[in-house]
């Protein structure tokens, strides 16, 4: 698009000139203020070409991204090598921009060659499907262009946000509490293991490590790695993160959860905080909680919950019961980017406590953003809670749906997503071919699939070994198609398996067939 710079310095002694400008009401004088080369008298890009540019991107966006994408007749990705794709795109910056025509077609190609992860039949992570609410607060905070810090600089997100915590907070089951939104779970896993230290031992804060004996993590096998990582990066250390073992079901087992207490004590460690786990990543398992708390109520240990995945059971009467005994705990981990369906990325912290605790733990009182004698309340200023200084408006993309949806429609979603993994698990139960690894408490479906080659041979190693490598080329047969995703893996000793999630409501049963028509179709040869 051309700049006014240059329509300026075009004509710039005509009276034209003087209304080449954004806005008409204010013309400029006919003598340029020149400074290094630049007219300063207008701005430097024409807002009629940016917002003639938007208008087309948004109708690409549209077609491409939102209707084609969530379309079950289109692929859900279009597999290349990293090699021909750096072939197929033009991925060189140059010193000169490129035209309006060549940047919209780099946005189609964007596009086209990304995985959709908003398809009908993409199980692969745990987050799928559109949510077109949502998707619109994701637009508008791209446009609005705000950071979450001070109420003066996001007035409306910042009250957004506090409605949306006291509501997730009523729903966890505690009268009061405090929380904030973080890019991710893993940020918010890690804020808890910071937190229960702070709790523990505030002067680390300023003196560091020193100021306290050797810390000790306990969480279960099945924990997502953010805690391993939590502890590293606040230099705990990942050998005093203590594995507690797991039940066959992939639940953290209390009396070895006790044992580990007892172990760390005897070694002069400082067991300080417990992480158990509401929907493990691979079994969606859910540790019992409550029986934990009862530990780390008797060994005075803070008790977090990473239900980043499993939280959305709380929204369901039916299904609540997962997670009971979470009202106990101190902070809890939830995404409602997962099985609730928020745009990406949508992570909250919430904590039971309402006396300051993450604010005096992370707070740096910035003088250029947090001045304590503004016009206003500056409790609303809730930006020193975080380890961030910028942060988006994530509440908002949850906040906007949950406003439109409402507390039964997602109660509804969340039922009908669990009623869809028991269809699929009924179904596997009765095809040749397929074996669940466990009945599954959630909506992680873990399976094997046998082809025709290796159903007669025993149970053993032999199968085994064989079995193991069945998974991963159906995978690559999938990806090059391009007709379904699903993730697989090994685990604790067992060979390679699919691990499907379902979750959007645009899945249909027709869909989950599909997915093991296709595995057959894909995997019967081998």
């Amino acid at each position: 698009m051309a700049s006014t710079t240059e329509r300026h310095l075009n004509g710039l002694n005509s009276c034209e000139s003087q209304h080449l400008v954004v806005d008409p009401s204010l013309p400029l004088k006919c003598s340029p203020v020149i400074k290094d080369s630049f007219v300063l008298n207008h701005p430097m890009f024409d807002m009629q070409a940016a917002e003639s540019f938007i208008h087309q991107a948004m109708e690409l966006i549209l077609k491409e991204a939102v209707k084609k994408a969530t379309d079950v007749t289109e692929k859900v990705c279009e597999w290349h090598s990293p090699e021909k794709l750096k072939e197929l795109m033009d991925l060189e910056l140059r010193d000169g921009g490129e035209s309006e025509s060549k940047i919209l077609q780099c946005c189609k190609d964007a596009i086209r060659y990304s995985v959709k992860s908003t398809h009908p039949r993409f199980f692969n992570q745990l987050f799928a499907g559109m949510e077109p609410y949502s998707l619109v607060a994701s637009f508008i905070n791209e446009t609005i262009k705000t950071s979450v810090y001070t109420y003066e600089m996001a007035p409306v997100f910042t009250l957004m946000e506090d409605a949306l915590l006291r509501k997730m907070i009523e729903v966890i089951g505690w009268k009061e509490g405090d929380g904030i939104f973080n890019p991710g779970g893993s940020m918010s896993n890690m804020y808890a293991v910071n937190l229960a230290r702070y709790r523990y031992c505030p002067d680390i804060k300023e003196v560091g490590l020193f100021a306290a004996k050797r810390l000790v993590i306990l969480t279960s096998q099945e924990c997502h790695y953010s805690i391993s990582k939590g502890a590293a990066l606040l230099g705990i250390g990942t050998k005093n993160v203590y594995k507690v073992p797991c039940d066959k079901r992939g639940k953290m087992i209390p009396s070895a959860l006790e044992e580990q207490i007892k172990l760390a004590k005897s070694e002069g460690a400082v067991p300080f905080m417990v992480n158990a786990t509401a929907g493990t990543t691979v079994l969606g398992a859910f540790d019992p909680i409550e029986e934990i708390a009862d530990i780390c109520e008797k060994y005075n240990l803070w008790l977090h919950v990473d239900a980043c995945w499993g939280g959305a059971a709380l929204m369901s009467k039916k299904h609540k019961h997962l997670l009971k005994g979470i009202h106990r705990v101190n902070s809890v981990a939830w995404n409602p980017h997962k099985m609730l369906m928020a745009s990406l990325q949508c992570s909250a912290f919430l904590v039971r406590d309402k006396t300051g605790l993450l604010q005096h733990c992370h707070s740096a009182q910035a003088s250029y953003l947090f001045q304590q004698d503004k016009f206003y309340d500056v409790s609303y200023d809730t930006g020193d809670k975080s380890v961030q200084c910028s942060r988006k408006p994530d509440a908002f993309k949850f906040w906007l749906m949950w406003k439109a949806l409402g507390t039964t429609e997602l109660e509804k979603r969340v039922d009908r997503a669990l009623a869809m993994a028991r269809y699929l698990e009924q179904e596997i139960r009765k095809r040749e071919g397929y074996r669940l690894l466990m009945e599954p408490e959630y909506a992680n479906i873990c399976f094997w699939y046998i082809p025709p080659s290796l159903r007669n041979l025993p149970d053993g190693p032999k199968l085994w070994e064989k079995l193991h490598t069945v998974a991963p080329v159906v995978k690559e047969r999938m990806m090059k198609k391009g007709s379904m995703m699903i993730g697989y893996q090994a685990h604790c000793n067992k060979p390679n398996f699919f691990r499907m999630v379902v979750i959007s409501p645009q899945v249909k049963k027709d869909d989950l067939d599909f997915v093991l028509d296709e595995i057959h179709n894909l995997g019967k040869d081998l």
